[in-house]
């Protein structure tokens, strides 16, 4: 056991990264006795920050000609980059108490939020302070009392997390370097107001140049007409369709480029598409030659199939489901499940991950437990759930669950076991998609079969239209169980319900139609769908694991993504239209100013963040990076500078 006894004469001093946390710690170690700023008792003193105390240094700190705004000083690239406590009455007395009790410390416990800025905001206070003594970290993916005490058996020397630090060192540097200079750079060359100023950041500008973007496919968008054929026979709908040879070709080169890379790729094999007609008179002349000829049933195609239950949430995912479906922000998303975490009842959300250790594993019969006996207004909403899991049978273990080569420093969001008290209405509605999605990933997957029916229409001897239709129905509900609606109706739970009976060769009359559509345009971004692309670098993906190939180019962090929106609403260059995300005028302009694409490219940023991902793993070395960011950063202010104004 690591704890301290009351005998000990040396002190080790605890630092959180805000006081509920600092309380939490505390009240573990035995540290009852309240002082000014700290926590005492049991041969510890548990203190906290209030987030970041410290912060880099502003430029006219480093040197008086950078206080005015002037091209002839760009780039500001100080020789070396420098911290300072940020000026306010409460934080300069925290400090000194903090600093304080690291002079006289024989040891120091870092306890900051488990994750690159906890590091971060931790490190910078212990340089400012000068502290001496050795350090070492506590790193916990949850704030309850078990989470807590075996954090502490297991707590490693500081240097085992310096890349975590480099790497939220090199993001707060690069931030500096890229938002100070091009934000001086573009304000002073192009700004037309004396007071308006030209915000460039290194990932809001990529983030609404996405949502520009958008808006201008919508403005520009124009509406394709076409004529769509079906038929009914049998009381069936059918749909025309047509093979799209385009899209078979695109699957072979797929498959061949896999093959190049030694990887095997199954083939689709033929692929179809809906049958269109550019002209009304073109459509009506099929429809009229149809009309007296017979329906034949071509093929019956019967596919079973399985659905695995949803992943975990990470951080992302979650906000986009609770934008979903709640009509929360990605800002207010994380400040509950930020409170969940804080009240014990969910792990650290901050996460990037779907995917549990195998450890966890014998720890979750604890977890369903406390679900099972969770009540929320006098219903326990979870323990019809929870009951066909238990009778003595082990909990399935799933590969898509627990995976240690998908989780580093922390694993998805889950319960933690900790029964909920005096949740807020929002609270447990977010909580209850937590728990849900942990009690699913334990159920056995969907059952379902596809029927699958082919037919044709013979204009003449040499002539084919095809027809399809699809029925989908669910065979063994598994999972979706934990998701069902009290209210569902027998339509709603057969999805595209029961076809009926076809036999092969069958024929007969039918009642064939065209109907007009329209080509749509693009949605304009939510908060949902813009995470989603921030997540991607831009790109538009709906298969998981592909999503999961990307996140390592995707732009900010997990962490960050929810106040990068709000910042840009903030300075007025998006705005949010109920659900909708929309560019303003400045946020156009804005756009239109940035010729460097680097500022605005959501690929490029998303290669930077792979960088420092990189650094955190010690793959790539910060200086490496620093020299980048220094070069780039005066190639940009160069190539801005030989601009013509516009």
């Amino acid at each position: 056991m690591y704890f301290c006894s009351q005998n000990r004469t040396d002190m080790i001093v605890c630092i959180a990264e805000k006081p509920s946390v600092a309380r939490e710690i505390a009240n573990v170690l035995g540290a009852k006795n309240q002082k000014d700023g700290y926590l005492e008792g049991n041969g510890y003193q548990v203190t906290w920050t209030f987030g970041h105390l410290c912060e880099l240094k502003e430029p006219h700190e480093y040197t008086p000609v950078w206080k005015s705004w002037s091209l002839s000083q760009l780039p500001m690239i100080p020789p070396r980059f420098g911290i300072k406590l940020k000026q306010d009455k409460g934080v300069e007395k925290q400090f000194g108490i903090i600093e304080g009790l690291f002079q006289k410390a024989d040891e120091i416990i870092n306890c900051g939020d488990a994750g690159q800025e906890g590091e971060l905001i931790q490190r910078w206070v212990m340089q400012k302070a000068a502290a001496k003594c050795p350090v070492k970290r506590l790193w916990v993916n949850s704030l309850t009392e078990e989470a807590i005490r075996e954090g502490f058996q297991t707590l490693k020397d500081q240097s085992a997390y310096q890349g975590l630090y480099e790497a939220g060192l090199m993001r707060a540097i690069g931030d500096w370097l890229l938002g100070i200079n091009a934000t001086r750079l573009y304000t002073i060359k192009y700004a037309t107001g004396k007071k308006q100023v030209l915000s460039v950041g290194r990932v809001q500008t990529p983030t609404l140049a996405l949502v520009v973007a958008r808006q201008r496919e919508i403005d520009n968008f124009v509406p394709k007409q076409s004529w769509v054929l079906s038929t009914m026979y049998r009381d069936t709908k059918f749909n025309a369709i047509e093979r799209d040879e385009e899209a078979e070709a695109e699957d072979a080169a797929a498959v061949a480029a896999a093959a190049e890379k030694g990887k095997k790729q199954k083939p689709k094999g033929i692929i179809y598409k809906p049958l269109e007609y550019t002209t009304e008179a073109e459509g009506n002349a099929i429809l009229d030659i149809i009309k007296e000829k017979p329906f034949t049933v071509l093929s019956v195609e019967k596919k079973k199939g399985t659905e695995a239950p949803p992943r975990l949430y990470d951080l992302t995912g979650l906000q986009v489901d609770c934008n979903k479906k709640l009509g929360l922000s990605a800002e207010q998303t994380l400040s509950i499940i930020q409170s969940l975490y804080e009240k014990k009842v969910t792990t650290y959300p901050r996460v990037d991950t779907t995917f549990l250790p195998d450890d966890i594993y014998a720890k979750c019969p604890q977890t369903m437990n406390g679900l099972y006996q969770t009540k929320f207004a006098g219903v326990a909403p979870y323990a019809d759930l929870i009951r066909p899991l238990g009778g003595g049978k082990p909990l399935r273990k799933s590969k898509k669950v627990f995976d240690n080569s998908k989780v580093t420093d922390h694993h998805a969001i889950i319960p933690t076991g900790i029964i909920p008290q005096n949740l807020t209405e929002l609270e447990q509605k977010v909580f209850d998609l937590v728990a849900r999605a942990f009690i699913a990933s334990f159920y056995d997957d969907c059952k379902f079969e596809t029927t699958t029916v082919m037919g044709e229409v013979k204009p003449s001897d040499d002539k084919q239209i095809l027809f399809r239709t699809t029925g989908k129905v669910i065979i063994e509900e598994g999972w979706r169980v934990v998701f069902k609606k009290k209210t569902e109706t027998k339509e709603e739970e057969n999805e595209q319900g029961l076809l009926p009976v076809f036999e092969k060769g069958e024929s007969g009359q039918h009642i064939p139609s065209l109907s007009e559509k329209w080509t749509t345009p693009p949605k304009p971004y939510t908060d949902a769908t813009l995470l989603r692309a921030m997540e991607t670098a831009g790109k538009t993906v709906e298969d998981e694991e592909l999503r999961d190939a990307l996140k390592e180019n995707g732009i900010g962090r997990p962490s960050t993504r929810a106040a990068i929106i709000e910042t840009l609403i903030r300075r007025q260059y998006i705005s949010r239209q109920r659900s909708s995300l929309h560019p303003t005028q400045t946020g156009f302009e804005l756009i239109d100013l940035i010729h460097e694409e680097l500022l605005k490219s959501a690929e490029l940023t998303g290669r930077w963040e792979k960088k420092l991902r990189q650094i955190e793993r010690h793959e790539y070395e910060a200086r490496t990076f620093l020299e980048e960011l220094k070069q780039m950063v005066t190639d940009i202010v160069l190539a801005v500078l030989r601009q013509p104004k516009q």
